[in-house]
Order: structure tokens, then sequence, then C-alpha cells
């Protein structure tokens, strides 16, 4: 057995052997096999890399397909923190990871998408998975932000689309240059989209998509750039080493160095070479070289990706030049750049092979394949990670403001806006939503002129209005551009400045019931024009308002009368007020002739009160009378029993009246205070009429102080009220502080439009305080001539306040002046108005009180009706 031993032992150890040279030798065979098929190997390789990518393309489409989008809507007055906007980067990236496990990692993404398309200056949406909706629609920006669900937009192919594609370049392990937010660091894109023209199809968008880094990716990201830095220390120490070697040997080969050996004490100090240690190589900071790859705390992927489109050759490129423009804002010493090549004058990038295709693929469905050195932290995104705050100066888009059209009555003219690229353009609002206006400056600053322009473009597109003009300076410079033969028939002038020797004049009866007014409505609002022109109220006037209404009512009545026997030339005026009160034969048979027709509590004061007051007590109601009779042509316009004048006929017909009361003293206060307070009346009145029929009407009131100085409640329930009745008022005036209260309190409440030119700071405080000083008064004071700052309500919010300059009627409506025209059209707007020479409207008025006792005397019995009137009486009336 001993012997066996050896034997068995060398015959396993040659079985052993052979066993290994033979797989050896099949190894060896299928190398070679391999080596002389190699394109099998590659084709499988091939077939399992394409079975693979298209795998995971199937399936990175179908997570996508379940993302949702939501669209961010700051208001005026968002102003994020850096740590709020901290916060909703870490939403962004935690909402990436909300897909189902076997979604590739390219669908793992939230996606930011800045886009420009005229609708907005700079839309702010987010797109991510289904899953993270809840995530990311609670946002720390707390109530300034609207967050709305939307729907995937669809555009329209343009002509001409360029592609890009943002990646970092320079030292990749830098931050980006830490922006400050204010201004807004969305300033330079909102910048480069600013000139963007909808109606050339022009179009930009910006996507930025925000990946969680994957651990193994960064580590291999660290490994490589610490073998970097390694073997680039160790090339530094090298060539450190090398230097000093040459330095060392150019010192002992000199002249010097020789001649310090040969002077040297100790013998055979110069027999040989000194050493030189060569340096070692530092050690390698993992800080220093990572940068800010050196921490995994809210490191994130990213891919920018940029398109430009439109219908014109050329701005689509150049509006991508502008972004790139826009993008170096946030370089440093890493900073964004366009990936491709340049070769000469032509770029290869993504709009051309190979890269369009992968372009085109994540950008239609989200996905986010990132280049290898786009790695960022939240911190330098913050300026991406929220919609343009209150620090951005945001244009003002054909989308925003409506561009002005001659003739369309849905559109208001308000200025002249200058765009960004120096492109001027009318802008308007919306007729149904400008329900009050407020233009305020200083005289000759031109808010009268943006008026007329407003009031002349409203007149040709077929609206109605009435301008109240105290100074009647405003007619002839309307007039050039209103004398057209489609508008004269709706033009009436009432003129009572009684110009030239024998002027025209119209007529009105505040106390006419021949329009088919209620008996009632007339005679409050002449009470209260009275109370309101002359201050008086129920504590310090009550006797005063109380036979005013008494002999109002009266008179009313018996004009009531007079139209319902078909004579409305015998009404009564406003006049006979003083025969009423103090003439007891004319008295007598006008309550005798209307006892039917007042109530038993008027009835029992003529009976029971009157007899009972002093004489002197009707003083105080006759003297503001007396005044309106003295002036021949005020006299001669309220004078008429039978007026033409008829503003609720004027609105439901959409006339277009001017008036001019003729001045502002205490006669033209009053006088104005009736005029107002019919309006107001009339405006009211048309509660008779479905809310659809009642046709849109705007009075235009230049110089508030004056007329509020007469009818400051009145002007002020216009502004509360009159929107219900479609009635619209615009005011101008050169001080709000010297509106009363309630007018100014009114005015700013309700203004659909508010307007300033440039004046003192005092001025214009309370304009821009308004707008919470932005802009500040100093900027609005130092504006030029004819500029404006206007906030304008477009679509439901607020735009502005935005700069216009003012529009000039000779520059404007240049094409509608027809000065030839102009003596047509004050025949027209006379004829239209009925005015009549002064002196046949003054014998016409002298003769009424005796054509109503004659009226009277029928009416009443004849022992109530006998009673002459005294001849100085007679001549009074």
């Amino acid at each position: 057995m001993d012997s066996a031993a050896p034997y068995l032992t060398g015959r396993a150890n040659e079985t052993a052997a052979g066993q290994a040279v033979g797989l050896l030798s099949a190894l060896i065979d299928a190398v070679g096999w391999i080596y002389d098929h190699w394109y099998l190997l590659a084709l499988a390789i091939a077939v399992c890399w394409s079975v693979g990518g298209t795998l995971v393309r199937r399936l990175a489409a179908r997570a996508s397909a379940e993302r949702m989008a939501l669209e961010l809507v700051p208001n005026r007055h968002f102003d994020p923190s850096l740590e709020e906007i901290f916060r909703r980067g870490v939403q962004l990236a935690r909402a990436s990871t909300a897909m189902p496990w076997w979604a590739p990692r390219r669908a793992k993404t939230v996606q930011i998408r800045l886009r420009a398309d005229g609708s907005a200056p700079l839309r702010y949406r987010v797109e991510g998975p289904a899953g993270g909706e809840r995530l990311l629609s609670i946002t720390p920006f707390g109530p300034d932000i609207t967050v709305k669900r939307t729907r995937p937009i669809v555009d329209k192919p343009r002509t001409h689309t360029v592609r890009a594609e943002f990646i970092l370049r320079g030292k990749l392990i830098a931050p980006l240059r830490e922006v400050p937010l204010n201004p807004d660091p969305l300033q330079p894109l909102v910048d480069a989209v600013s000139d963007l023209r909808a109606e050339l199809g022009d179009l930009a968008e910006i996507r930025l998509d925000i990946q969680r880094a994957p651990k193994w990716a960064l580590r291999a990201r660290r490994l490589q750039l610490m073998s970097a830095a390694r073997r680039s220390e160790r090339r530094e120490a090298q060539r450190a080493a090398r230097w000093l070697r040459q330095d060392a040997s150019g010192i002992e080969d000199s002249w010097a160095g020789q001649l310090q050996q040969l002077l040297g004490d100790k013998p055979g100090s110069g027999s040989g070479r000194r050493l030189v240690m060569p340096p070692v190589p530092r050690r390698v900071d993992p800080a220093e070289a990572l940068g800010k790859l050196a921490d995994d705390d809210h490191l994130v992927r990213v891919q920018l990706l940029v398109m430009c489109a439109s219908n014109t050759e050329g701005r689509a490129q150049a509006r991508l030049a502008q972004l790139q423009a826009a993008f170096d804002v946030f370089g440093g010493r890493s900073r964004w750049a366009m990936r491709g090549w340049r070769l000469g004058p032509w770029r290869v990038g993504a709009d051309h092979w190979p890269t369009r295709g992968g372009f085109e693929r994540r950008w239609n469905l989200g996905h986010c394949q990132p280049p290898r050195a786009n790695w960022v932290r939240l911190e330098e995104l913050c300026g991406l990670l929220k919609p343009p705050t209150v620090n951005c100066r945001l244009p003002v888009l054909a989308g925003d403001l409506p561009t002005f059209a001659f003739g369309k009555p849905e559109l208001l003219l308000q200025g002249i806006y200058r765009g960004p690229d120096g492109r001027e353009r009318l802008v308007a609002t919306y007729a149904e939503e400008t329900l009050f206006e407020v233009g305020v400056g200083k005289a000759g600053g031109g808010k009268t002129e943006r008026a007329l322009a407003q009031a002349i473009g409203w007149a040709h597109a077929g609206g109605g209005l009435v301008f109240v003009d105290p100074h009647r300076d405003s007619w002839p410079r309307a007039t050039t551009f209103l004398a057209h033969g489609h508008l004269m028939p709706r033009i009436a002038l009432v003129d009572l400045n009684g110009l030239g020797p024998n002027p025209r004049v119209s007529s009105w009866n505040p106390l006419g019931m021949h329009h088919g007014q209620t008996a009632y409505e007339v005679v409050e609002a002449i009470a209260d024009a009275y109370a309101s022109a002359l201050g008086w109220d129920d504590a310090t006037a009550p006797r005063a308002l109380t036979i005013l209404t008494s002999a109002l009512a009266v008179l009313v009545a018996v004009n009531e009368a007079a139209c319902q026997a078909s004579r409305p030339e015998d009404q009564a005026t406003i006049f006979h007020v003083r025969a009423l009160l103090t003439d007891a034969g004319f008295r007598t048979a006008a309550l005798a002739a209307v006892a039917g027709r007042l109530n038993e509590e008027t009835r029992s004061w003529w009976n029971v009160v009157f007899p009972a007051l002093p004489p002197d007590a009707f003083a105080v109601v006759l003297n503001p009378i007396a005044r309106l009779a003295a002036n021949p042509v005020t006299r001669a316009f309220l004078g008429q029993p039978a007026g033409v004048y008829n503003i609720r006929a004027a609105m439901d017909s959409k006339m277009i009246v001017w008036v001019c009361p003729g001045g502002n003293g205490p006669t033209d206060r009053l006088l104005t205070a009736l005029l107002a307070r019919d309006l107001l009346r009339a405006a009211r009145s048309r509660r008779d009429m479905p809310e659809e029929k009642r046709v849109p009407f705007r009075p235009y009131f230049d110089e508030l102080i004056t007329l509020t100085g007469a009818a400051p409640e009145t002007i002020a329930a216009m502004f509360e009220d009159l929107r219900k009745y479609r009635c619209h008022v615009h005011g101008m005036t050169q001080l709000l502080s010297r509106l009363p209260t309630p007018v100014r309190l009114s005015l700013v409440q309700n203004a659909s439009t508010l307007a300033t030119t440039a004046g003192s700071k005092s001025a214009i405080a309370p304009v821009t305080a308004e707008w919470g000083d932005i802009p500040s008064p100093d900027r609005v004071a130092t504006m030029e001539r004819f500029e404006h700052y206007v906030s304008l309500n477009v679509r439901g919010r607020r735009v502005g306040p935005v700069q216009l300059r003012g529009p000039h009627l000779d520059d404007v409506f240049a094409a509608q002046a027809r000065p030839n025209q102009v003596p047509a059209l004050e025949r027209a707007a006379q004829a239209n108005a009925q005015a009549l020479p002064l002196d046949q409207l003054t014998d016409r008025a002298a003769k009424q009180l005796g054509r109503v006792a004659a009226f009277l005397a029928a009416c009443a019995p004849a022992s109530a009706a006998a009673v002459p009137l005294s001849k100085e009486e007679n001549e009074w009336h």
C-alpha cells in the first residue's frame, strides 16, 4: 500500500494538470472564436442595449403620461424670503421622487416652465408626478400666490424654431453667482421677452428640470474628482521638482557657483553636486477638491432647455441670444453656457443631428437626462424657484392691456404705451369694466386732453356721453374731430356763456313734467340741489327746506295737470316759486287747481303752517332764485315752460351732449347743482327698464373742484350708485385734497382707472398712496408734460400703475379732423338743442307767469281764480 501511494498521487497531479491545460486551451479557443466572430458579440450587445433602451423609454413615457401641471400666479405684493424659496426647492426635490417604483430615473423629475407667449409677461408653471400634486399645491409662499391646476399647453406650429440646452461650464465644483432678490433674479429673463409680439407668433419657453441626485452617481463623480485632484497635485509636485533641479543645476554650473566652491573653507567641498530634495505632493483636501459636491444635503441634478419660436425669420434667433445673455447674470466661476460646438459661423447644437432627437423627446415627454456636469445646490437656484416678485418690473403686453382700435365700442382709449423695444401703441381698457375714472394733475398737464381723446373715440364708436365743462375750452377743441356727418344728428350744445351780441341758448325746465318724469323725484332732485349748493340740511335750515319742498310740490302738480291737459306750454318754472309764496291770488288759484293732486300732509301744511310764517321766512328761499333771474342767460334757459334739455332721453338715444354752465360763481354753482342732481335722477330713473336694455352712457366732468363745490353729495352719489344703471362717470381735477371728503372717498374707492400727471409732491401723494407709493411721489413729480401714471382694470385684475403718454388729438385722430365742417357742426349742435336767440327766450320767459295764471284760472273754481296780479309782479316775472 505504501508503494502505491506515490503512484496515485502522481496520477492525481497529472489529472489536475491535464484539466487545467484543457481549461486553458478551451479558454484560448473561446477567445479565438470571439476574436474571429466579434461581430456576433457586438450584435448581441447592440440588441440587448436596444431592447433595454426601448423598454426604459416605454416605461418612462408611461410614467410621464401621469404627470400633472400647476400654474403659480403671484399678486402684486408677492415678496418671499430666501428661506421660503429654499423650502419650496426642498418641496420640488422631494416631489420629483413621487413616482411608481418601476419608473426610470429620467421620469423622476419636477419641471419648472417659464413661458412667454403674449398672454402674460412670464407665466410660471410647475409640472411633476401626479403623486406629488398635494405636496406641490401647498406652497410656503402664503396667501400672496395662487396655485391653479392647469391643462397641458398645445402650441400652434411656428415657421421658425430654435432650441438650446444649457450646461454648466467653468469650474464645475464652484457655485453659481449668488444673485440678490432685489431686483428680482428673473428680471433679466423678463427683459429678454419684454418685446415679444404675439401677433408675429413669438414664443419663448424655459424649462428647468430638477432631479434628486442618485447616490451612486454622486459617489462616482466624487471619486472622479478626487482622482483628478490627486493627479493634478502629483503633476504639480513633479513640475516643481523638475524646476527645482533645473534651478540647482544652473546655480552650480554658473561662474558664481564655481568661484564659491574654489574659495570654500572645506577642502573637497566642490567635489560633488549638491543633493536636492524634491517636494512631496501635498495631501488633497476633499472640501477643496469637491467644492459644492462635498456634502449630500440639497444637492440636485438639473436640466435646462430653451426653445424660441416665431413666424418671422430672425426673431427666434434674436430671442435666444437675449435669453443667453440673461443667463449670464447667474454666472460666476461656474456659468451657464449653450451645449454644442461652433464651427466658424455655424453652431452645432440642439437644433442639429445627432442631439435634436433627444432634445425633442425630453422636451415633449418631460424627461430629465442632464449632462454629467449639471450638479447644483438648491441655494444656487433660488432665483428660479419662484414666480416674479414685487421687485420685478413687468412689461405691459397686448394680452395685459388691449390695443386701441378706432371705432370699436368695446374699447376705451387710455393713452400711448412705449414698450421696452421703443415701439409705441395706443392702449385701451374694456368699456364694460371701466366703471368710474379719476384723472388728477396740474393745469396744462394733459388730463383734459386725455379725457377729450377718450370721449371722441367713444363718440365715434357709437357711444353716448355728456361733457360738462364750466370753462367751455373743451368744445372748440373737440369740434374739429366731431364734425362728421354721421355724428352731427347726435350732438347737442348747451352753452350758457352768452357769447356774442345775441347768443343762442337752449332751454330746460327743471319742474317740467312733459318728459314723463315722476313728480316726487323731480321735487326731491331740485330740493336736494338747492340744499347741496347752499349748504342746507335738516339741522341748519329745516324751515327753508320745508318751504321750498312744499312750493315745488305745488308747482310740479300744476305742471302735471298742464301736461295731462295737453298744454305743456302752460307749465310753471322755478321762477314761479316767488309768486306762489308772495302772491296770495296766484297761490290760492294754484292750490285750488291741484288740491286733488296733493297729499293730505302737503295740503295741511299750506292751510295751517304757511299762514303762520312771517314774511321774512321766504327770503332765504327766494334770494337764490332772484340771482338766477337776474342773469339773462340763466333766466332764458330756466324760464321756458317746455324745456328741450332732457338728459334721460340723451342717455337712451346715445346723444353727445356738451354742457358749458358758464362760470363758477354762486349763481353758476346753483345751476350746476341743478344739472348734476337732474343727471343723478335721470340715471336712477333707468330702473324702469331691464338691465340688458340700458344703453351705456358716460358723463365727463372737467374741473371737479368747481362742480363738487356746487354739489358734493350729488357727485359722490354718482360714483357710488350710477354703475348699476350703466352710467359711468369720468372726473378730472387738479387736486384730490381740494375735493370734499365724501367725493374724494367715493372717487378713490370706486375708481376703475386712477391717473395722475406730474405735479407737486403734496398734490400727488394721495394718489401714489393708493398704489403703495410705487412709483414714489418724487418720481411722478418729475415726469414730463403729458405723461401719466395710470392704474387700470382689465379682465378683473389691476394693471399698473403704468406710465402712459397722454394722447394728443392732432396726432391720434389726425385722420378724423374735419376743420371745414366745424361751422356745420356748430349749427347742427345748436339745432339739436333747439337753441333760440336770447331775446326771444327772454320775452317768452317774461310772459310765462301770465300763461300759468290763465291756465290756473281755467282749472280753479271761479271764486278762487279771480285774483289779478299787480303790474309790478307781472314785470318781475
